[in-house]
């Protein structure tokens, strides 16, 4: 099997359920390793159906302060791209129907090369990349490339896309689109969108392609909200908070692992 169809068959599943699906966020290596590790292996236990783990970067400009701050943990705790794939490695030891896109930006992939990286996904089984500051302009830097490997190349889209420009993602998107609900940073409210149903509705009229909802999903309502028009939504601050919250609290790692766990089956089981 290629790695592009294990997600095509996560969201054709889907479908024949009539279900929308859950795509965690989580931050490599935050708050370390073994405790990001912890929580990636019991994601699928808790009703995640698509996992997405952020590759640790100094300067994540496309995220609000909660993920920056994950970020920081993971590279005070010497995380790194090679780190991010060895958990990855980790996981598929254990999970192999699981699918895993990466997330992040481009300045760590062009730092580790842009072959090695490829490399490192096809060995590892991860079955799409999302790279938030490559724009469709630079598609011959790493999309087609890995493209071209049979791995997914995942697109954004946001509320200012208009039509032409979204034609224009669209040329070489694969997977599903992931649409940013506001336009902001991760962690605001998606609430301040109020067209935002139509405008899932054109996109779909617009691509075959899925179309996964992401940025200020907080709580059940909004999943159960989003759920109505998005084939998958994406929750990633609102977990990472969890995180931090029980960093404050002074939770040992157990205690942490179930607290943040404990929230997300809260939030799928709502789907």
């Amino acid at each position: 099997m290629f790695q592009q169809d294990l997600l095509k068959k996560k969201f054709d599943e889907l479908k024949k359920k009539n279900k929308c699906g859950f795509i965690s966020f989580i931050t490599a290596g935050d708050p370390d390793f073994n405790t990001s590790y912890k929580i990636l292996e019991k994601l699928p236990d808790v009703g995640v159906d698509i996992i997405e783990l952020g590759m640790p970067f100094s300067d994540p400009m496309a995220d609000g302060p909660v993920i920056q701050k994950a970020n920081e943990r993971a590279l005070k705790s010497k995380m790194n791209l090679k780190k991010t794939f060895e958990l990855v490695k980790k996981f598929r030891k254990k999970n192999i129907i699981t699918p895993i896109v990466l997330m992040g930006y481009y300045n760590p992939i062009h730092r580790f090369g842009i072959n090695n990286f490829i490399k490192e996904i096809k060995k590892n089984k991860i079955n799409g990349v999302i790279i938030v500051d490559l724009p469709p302009e630079e598609d011959n830097e790493l999309c087609i490339p890995i493209i071209k490997k049979k791995i997914h190349f995942i697109k954004l889209a946001t509320p200012t896309t208009n039509n032409s420009r979204f034609k224009k993602i669209l040329k070489n998107a694969s997977g599903f689109i992931y649409y940013i609900s506001i336009t902001g940073i991760t962690g605001a409210n998606y609430k301040s969108n109020t067209k935002l149903e139509a405008e899932i509705k054109n996109l779909k009229k617009l691509t075959e392609l899925p179309i996964a909802v992401g940025f200020g999903i907080k709580n059940r309502e909004d999943v159960k909200k989003l759920s109505k028009n998005a084939d998958a939504i994406v929750v990633g601050s609102s977990i990472i908070k969890k995180v931090e919250e029980a960093l404050k609290k002074k939770y040992n790692k157990l205690k942490l692992i179930d607290y943040v766990l404990s929230y997300i089956k809260n939030l799928s089981s709502t789907l």
